[in-house]
């Protein structure tokens, strides 16, 4: 019998953390990106100009890589959730066995023909019928987040279930799917998708215009890229403060580790109400060593008031506690990057109001363009940050306050733990550099080599000798008569 804090339980904790972390580097980006394609498709076919088609084809380059390695990655989650929680998987199997199977027919069916056509279909379905296929790549991704985060975030507020005889039996499926995580959850995933993808369009279009190549047609995309920022990046910001005010509610050790708060009353009895800028957590996890505090901060972000009553970490047993010191500076790192690409946003559209967003005038601001491409990486950072606050602020429960961690992870020795953890690390490092080694190649060529829309459905037709029409495609395959 396993118990708390042992090494083969830190392993799994561990191993599983690796996984989850590397798979989730693409998933986000799949499903923004899915989005922007289709936006930039629709501009194409309405305006008829011909580098919103160039800029279409070039990021479905991109799009494509990272569609593999989450796929490729995404297979590797599912084996470790029974190699490394068996006793959970059994366990959850009655809800998320039906979970899964709806994201597998709703979603990875659903996508799986309709990416074929959004890639392969290029000259060989209408445009109209190419749009269609590209937008249901983009409902299609969105399923697939969304019953994710369903499982994700019943894991965190597990409502509509009962534990009875080893198994969570479902009582109200409605429940259990809109749970209380969820009606936040995943908006606050899903914008930070699109974030994401918009801040890798606009970074991307930044590098070119620094490195003086195609730089017409990239600010034609970082334009919009900046305005639609400058709508989602607030947005995000207050979702993200509606998400933690509801966790305050439904988690509130979580909310106590990120906030690294031990105290609720202070020693004269008043509320606490002091927000720690930085805090060093004492070894006994039940105070701090060293904290920098604002008065009346925490009670003003998550009750609206003054002095609200936030209840916190010495409310519940030192038993059920999480560790403080991974969510508490994730915690702090997710906002600080929020509220800077926040500023970048502001600044492109400073830039555009004083007349500078063009090619000749960004040369001069150069800063401002590499500020931008190094924000393409920040929203990664966010999201690594923001899965580590969710996951370990939920700890010691795998299922809060229903199944520890230790009671779902399987029992293997420390050997076949290492094997395991090796493994993972080896293919998933693997998956990683050869993503990113197909990326640098696809930017590096960039989009010269992509030809008119033209040469794919614009083409005469040929009349042959009985007057009938000829296929422009068959005639590829007739031999030049002089």
């Amino acid at each position: 019998m396993l118990i708390e804090n042992t090494l083969p339980v830190l392993l799994s904790r561990l191993d599983f953390a690796w996984i989850t972390s590397l798979h989730i580097l693409w998933t986000p980006m799949t499903i923004g990106m899915s989005w922007l394609l289709f936006g930039i498709e629709v501009l194409w076919l309405r305006t008829g100009d011909e580098r919103w088609y160039k800029l279409n084809r070039f990021f479905e380059k991109i799009f494509i890589i990272n569609f593999g390695a989450g796929v490729a990655t995404g297979v590797t989650m599912e084996m470790a959730f029974g190699i490394l929680y068996g006793p959970f998987s059994q366990a959850v199997g009655p809800f998320f066995g039906n979970i899964l199977g709806f994201e597998t027919i709703t979603a990875f069916m659903y996508e799986a023909g309709f990416i074929g056509l959004m890639v392969f279909g290029w000259g060989k379905i209408s445009k109209t019928m190419h749009l269609f296929a590209t937008f249901n790549v983009g409902i299609s991704s969105t399923l697939s987040a969304g019953w994710i985060l369903v499982a994700n975030s019943w894991m965190q507020t597990p409502d509509g279930v009962v534990f009875k005889n080893g198994l969570f039996q479902v009582s109200n499926w409605w429940s259990a799917i809109y749970n209380d995580n969820f009606h936040w959850g995943f908006p606050h995933m899903w914008i930070a998708c699109v974030e994401l993808a918009l801040f890798v369009f606009a970074g991307v279009s930044a590098w070119f215009i620094l490195k003086n190549r195609n730089t017409e047609l990239f600010v034609k995309l970082l334009k919009p890229a900046l305005l639609a920022l400058l709508i989602v990046t607030p947005l995000q910001i207050y979702l993200g403060d509606t998400l933690g005010r509801d966790v305050a509610q439904t988690q509130p050790t979580s909310l106590a580790a990120m906030e690294g708060h031990y105290h609720t009353y202070l020693p004269n009895g008043q509320v606490n109400t002091g927000w720690h800028l930085i805090a060093i957590p004492n070894s006994q996890n039940d105070g701090t060593r060293f904290a920098i505090t604002i008065p009346y901060v925490l009670s003003l972000l998550e009750t609206h008031t003054l002095t609200g009553k936030v209840t916190i970490m010495d409310s519940f047993p030192a038993r059920d506690r999480p560790d403080v010191w991974v969510p508490f500076y994730a915690f702090r790192i997710m906002v600080a990057i929020g509220f800077f690409l926040f500023l970048v946003a502001l600044w492109g559209n400073w830039l555009r109001l004083r007349g500078k967003l063009n090619a000749t005038a960004l040369r001069q601001h150069p800063w401002f363009l590499r500020a931008v491409v190094f924000s393409a990486f920040l929203p990664y950072l966010a999201i690594w940050t923001g899965w580590w606050v969710r996951e370990i602020g939920r700890q010691p429960w795998v299922v809060f306050g229903m199944m520890r961690t230790y009671e779902g992870v399987s029992h293997m020795s420390l050997g076949q733990e290492v094997v395991w953890f090796v493994g993972y690390i080896i293919f998933e490092l693997a998956v990683w550099s050869g993503a990113w080694y197909f990326f640098s190649r696809v930017i590096q060529k960039g989009v010269n080599d992509i030809p008119d829309s033209t040469h794919l459905w614009d083409k005469p037709e040929t009349i042959d000798s009985g007057g009938g029409h000829v296929s422009p495609h068959f005639t590829k395959a007739l031999p030049h008569r002089d």
